[in-house]
């Protein structure tokens, strides 16, 4: 537990505010199952082939989230961490280092999609991919896909739409490793804590593993690896920049 209720009410205003437009969003969609559809279509992020792409969904798919849980972890991580690296960075800084390890996971990921997409395409004929691609998110949203695994496939990846704030996320969470490498964390089921910088080493091999493995469990486990990535890319610029200083490092 924490020792005293500061903790609460002391949360500074970007994560306090990311808090609450992310809950917002996710009770809107649970409540009202139209506004779920509408806000899945136009908001969530499609591949940029998918007739429902558009740009600034890159950043809108932030805030939105595939169900509870899902917002749960990730909000409880953004409280934990994001408090404290908000505090070190200042809320500007921290606003766009959030947003913009945000946006790089989505490109990471698109990138990795690229890949995938590419492969798919050189099976089909190319009438039979521009059909897939203008017609496969009506189908999808109909509750169906195509019955050719290669067809089902590109259709997958180019209309199913990416949510969630899971790539900032994971920039938070190596941000704190970096800044505080030495901070012992605790995490569940684990009696013991944990230098922090072994546990976000930790998250980041595995999260390899599962996008190498090709895991199909849903999540976007390079859009992961890509916030972690941009996220030290740019912490290692300001600290060569010296914006931290070194009293920031223990």
């Amino acid at each position: 537990m924490f020792g005293n209720s500061s903790f609460f009410s002391n949360i500074p205003p970007v994560v306090k505010n990311l808090l609450i437009i992310n809950i917002i969003v996710w009770a809107f969609m649970a409540l009202l199952p139209a506004a779920d559809r509408i806000l899945d279509k136009y908001l969530a992020l499609y591949y940029f082939s998918s007739p429902a792409f558009s740009p600034f969904q890159l950043f809108t798919y932030m805030f939105l989230h595939g169900g509870f849980m899902h917002l749960f972890f990730n909000m409880f991580a953004l409280l934990m961490f994001g408090r404290t690296i908000e505090m070190t960075m200042g809320s500007a800084r921290f606003l766009f280092y959030y947003i913009s390890c945000g946006i790089c996971a989505a490109l990471v990921q698109m990138g990795v999609f690229a890949i995938y997409i590419s492969n798919l395409e050189s099976l089909l004929p190319p009438d039979v991919c521009t059909e897939v691609i203008n017609q496969g998110w009506d189908l999808l949203q109909r509750g169906y896909n195509y019955s050719d695994p290669d067809c089902a496939a590109l259709n997958a990846f180019v209309n199913t739409p990416m949510v969630g704030a899971s790539g900032a996320i994971y920039g938070v969470l190596l941000a704190f490793g970096f800044l505080f490498p030495n901070m012992p964390v605790y995490i569940f089921f684990i009696p013991v804590p944990i230098k922090s910088k072994w546990l976000i080493i930790g998250y980041f091999v595995l999260e390899l593993l599962y996008g190498i493995s090709g895991s199909a469990d849903g999540v976007a486990h390079f859009a992961h690896l890509g916030g972690m990535i941009f996220g030290f890319l740019l912490l290692l610029y300001w600290k060569k920049k010296g914006v931290f200083n070194n009293h920031w490092f223990f």
